[in-house]
């Protein structure tokens, strides 16, 4: 049995003061909950405060993206080196909004993966096609590539450490959500693209989370499904009701 990830991603959200706040409430729902894995990502200025926050919880810590470069004359970047010593364990590579706003290619953040991975940071690779690419028929060329090339030259052994998530860009932040069955495909899609790459014992063992308008409302029959391992959040998880119910989540997978 693959063990659950439920992931928060905060984005552009929150003061030091106000993370901490809804750190602290997801601290004390979450010390009762044995069913997953819990992930944060604040903003960076708020991660070194919220990690002591969190110690003692079983509420894990991300960044939500990093340089390729441990150090150096790189002004506004953050190496992996950084996060983990902010506190983090884990860090979020490949989000759509640094793919579309960004430019970020696959090979960036193949670079950028590789670096996380060395540092000693787990990653939380996030994939996903536009609304054009699923009408055009491009889907799965588009993950194929996202796949491929994002995790290229990564052994098996790195991979233990690598969670992939699924976000229809036509998805995030606009209210609708693939249906299960169309998060079931995709998902299975992508493992069996990782068993092609790698073997089948990795792509068995890798957690696949969708993401995309994740709420309470829909969460459990995502979770009810074979292929779907849990879900990375964005607006639900600034709202520590949301976020909490979102954890309970009642599926089984």
């Amino acid at each position: 049995m693959r063990r659950p990830v439920i992931a928060g991603n905060w984005k552009m959200h929150k003061t030091i003061a106000e993370a901490v706040e809804l750190a602290g409430a997801l601290k004390q729902a979450a010390a009762g909950i044995d069913h997953a894995d819990f992930i944060i990502a604040p903003v960076f200025t708020a991660l070194a405060t919220v990690a002591a926050e969190l110690q003692g919880s079983n509420l894990k810590l991300s960044g939500q993206n990093c340089s390729d470069k441990s150090s150096g004359a790189f002004t506004g970047e953050v190496a992996p080196q950084m996060l983990l010593d902010a506190g983090c364990s884990h860090v979020i590579l490949g989000h759509s909004e640094r793919r579309q706003l960004f430019g970020e290619s696959n090979d960036l953040i193949n670079a950028k993966i590789r670096a996380a991975l060395t540092a000693g940071l787990r990653v939380i690779f996030c994939i996903g096609e536009t609304l054009a690419e699923r009408e055009t028929g491009r889907m799965y060329d588009v993950l194929s590539e996202q796949v491929t090339q994002g995790l290229a030259g990564l052994s098996e052994e790195q991979m233990d450490r690598v969670i992939v998530a699924y976000e229809p860009v036509w998805a995030i932040g606009t209210g609708k959500t693939a249906t299960s069955d169309q998060a079931e495909e995709a998902h299975s899609f992508v493992r069996g693209l990782i068993a092609g790459q790698f073997n089948l014992q990795v792509s068995e063992q890798l957690r696949i989370l969708y993401g995309g308008s994740v709420k309470p409302g829909n969460v459990d029959e995502l979770m009810a499904r074979d292929n779907i391992d849990g879900a990375l959040v964005g607006g639900a998880s600034l709202n520590a009701d949301d976020f909490i119910r979102i954890m309970n989540f009642n599926g089984t997978n």
